[in-house]
């Protein structure tokens, strides 16, 4: 089956974020709040799903539609064996990794595991460590929970992120800090963080008593060639670090609201169960397994096309916008560019670019710390999408600076 990238799909009256959401949730503004572009004229590249552009894969709406035909959306769980074997079947063809049944549990969606996870690790006084530039929720998580955050700036070589290990280690040695929330791959650079540094992360959090969370969301979405390396199949002797993980960005079925989180040590998971609400969404359920089981054949073509996606950005990049700073990330479908030579430090990028050009992006101070200069654009999207909206970023900065139209 061809699967088609390039539909454009009205979600407009939805209830979609994207569409109708995002005066809230990037301006923090209400429903009223005016721009020179009327909404169905605004070229969205912001949230972190395939919302707006590409379809949700065919299997995965003819199971809904199967399981919304046996005509009774009651209280469910998940007591079919089946789903099981079909995450498991799923990590061992992509990354040669399994865990036992018993260590599966679910949630609906990674970022109330991470609230969760937060209040039964970590107790009063303690702290959480993350790496920046990092998604804000990890911080949002800590700072729920009146938990104190602790950052560890990643070290940027002209765009290509590392770990500063000894500041990290530095401060996961901190006997007050308890639990790393750690991104694998990276959002928002997109780096793969190779099997060393896993390793070594892995190694100076155990060694002093650091819980881990994994957040692995975005594993499926990498790069033809690249591979992704859960961190827990690297430490398998070990109970301290919860695995999360969920096809829901890589399907585009975030609204689905279902997780997959693999809690090894018994007595965190004997906590989990008896606080988690643990019903489930039916509809979810059956979504979820059918793209572990069918997805193959359309997470391959879609990769295909983000990899196409990303090239024409680092050529238009490099033609238009010479002075920003923007390597194609190994993974996620989004596009980290450094734009600070263009626009001076304080201007409120989001707002700058929806009034001025038309285009719904997030920036750098979205992510925690140490991103400032920087937006991150959504290309999970058709290519006319894509390059209208660098075309209106291009042009904008372009003319902002020096006056000359940019001619695509």
């Amino acid at each position: 089956m061809k699967y088609d990238f390039d539909e454009i799909i009205d979600r407009t009256g939805t209830n979609a974020m994207n569409t109708d959401g995002f005066r809230q949730y990037i301006f923090n503004a209400t429903a009223d709040m005016k721009f020179p572009f009327k909404d169905e004229e605004f070229i969205r590249m912001w949230i972190a799903d395939m919302e707006f552009e590409f379809a949700t894969p065919p299997e995965i709406r003819e199971a809904v539609k199967e399981r919304l035909d046996r005509k009774i959306m009651g209280y469910s769980q998940v007591f079919d064996p089946a789903y099981y074997e079909a995450v498991s079947n799923w990590m061992n063809r992509y990354y040669d990794w399994s865990f036992p049944k018993e260590h599966l549990e679910t949630s609906h969606g990674i970022i109330p595991a991470l609230y969760e996870l937060v209040e039964y690790i970590c107790k009063p006084n303690e702290k959480v460590l993350i790496v920046t530039p990092s998604y804000g929720y990890f911080k949002s998580a800590a700072e729920h929970n009146h938990i104190e955050l602790v950052c560890s700036d990643l070290i940027n070589e002209q765009g290509h992120y590392s770990i500063d290990f000894a500041d990290f280690e530095a401060k996961a040695s901190d006997e007050q800090v308890t639990l790393c929330i750690f991104c694998n791959p990276h959002n928002p650079s997109g780096r793969v963080w190779t099997t060393e540094e896993l390793q070594r992360v892995g190694e100076i959090c155990l060694s002093h008593n650091v819980w881990v969370i994994s957040d692995e969301i975005h594993c499926d979405l990498l790069r033809t060639g690249k591979k992704h390396t859960p961190l827990a199949k690297l430490f398998p002797d070990t109970d301290r670090i919860i695995t999360c993980m969920s096809p829901s960005k890589t399907f585009n079925m975030a609204g689905l609201m279902f997780s997959n989180v693999i809690i090894a040590n018994e007595g965190l998971r004997t906590i989990w169960q008896k606080r988690h609400y643990g019903f489930k969404n039916p509809l979810s359920i059956a979504a979820t397994q059918a793209a572990y089981e069918h997805g193959d054949e359309w997470l391959k073509q879609l990769k295909t096309y983000l990899d196409d996606n990303f090239a024409f950005v680092d050529q238009y990049v490099k033609r238009y916008l010479p002075q920003a700073v923007f390597h194609i990330p190994e993974a996620t479908y989004l596009a980290w560019i450094d734009i600070t030579a263009y626009v001076p430090a304080n201007v409120n990028l989001p707002l700058f670019f929806a009034e001025q050009a038309g285009v719904l992006l997030e920036d750098g101070h979205m992510f925690v710390a140490n991103g400032g200069g920087c937006i991150r654009l959504n290309l999970a999207c058709p290519r006319s999408v894509l390059e209208e909206g660098l075309r209106r970023i291009s042009t904008l900065l372009v003319n902002k600076d020096e006056g000359v139209p940019v001619q695509v």
